[in-house]
């Protein structure tokens, strides 16, 4: 979708002001596309999910749990709070073999709490434990 400008205004002062914003998939990281001071809000933006649906590791912390979902590469701002991660195997993009990439980050906006994660493409993303634990979580900090 589209803001139009008032409406995105609202939007950023409102989680500049103390509100929270959480979000995963494409209904936050590929929201708004027209809109780039939502993207700033957020920290990032799709951009492709070579090879659509895949298994892939998802790392956090000292751990890893697999996942069979889409895989995202995004544009990400360098100021996140990266709090889970995975890397591309090339096979269907080989110029980004090894990249890592953010799969879940925090953020401060001003005063509000950004929470963003690119799992969750359908609602069994979330029968893994610790996807659902990872964005649970999320959720909560973002909230306050």
């Amino acid at each position: 979708g589209v803001l139009a400008p008032e409406e995105e205004k609202g939007l950023t002062e409102a989680v500049r002001g103390g509100t929270g914003l959480a979000g995963w998939h494409g209904g936050l990281g590929d929201a708004f596309r027209q809109n780039p001071a939502c993207q700033f809000m957020v920290g990032g933006q799709w951009v492709a999910h070579p090879g659509d649906i895949r298994d892939y590791e998802v790392r956090i912390g000292p751990g890893s749990f697999q996942v069979r979902t889409e895989q995202y590469y995004m544009l990400v701002d360098p100021s996140n709070e990266v709090l889970a991660t995975t890397s591309f195997d090339g096979k269907d993009a080989p110029w980004i073999e090894g990249t890592l990439m953010p799969v879940a980050w925090k953020r401060r906006f001003g005063k509000g709490r950004v929470f963003y994660c690119s799992l969750g493409h359908a609602p069994g993303d979330f029968d893994v434990p610790e996807a659902r634990l990872l964005v649970e979580r999320g959720l909560l900090w973002a909230a306050r």
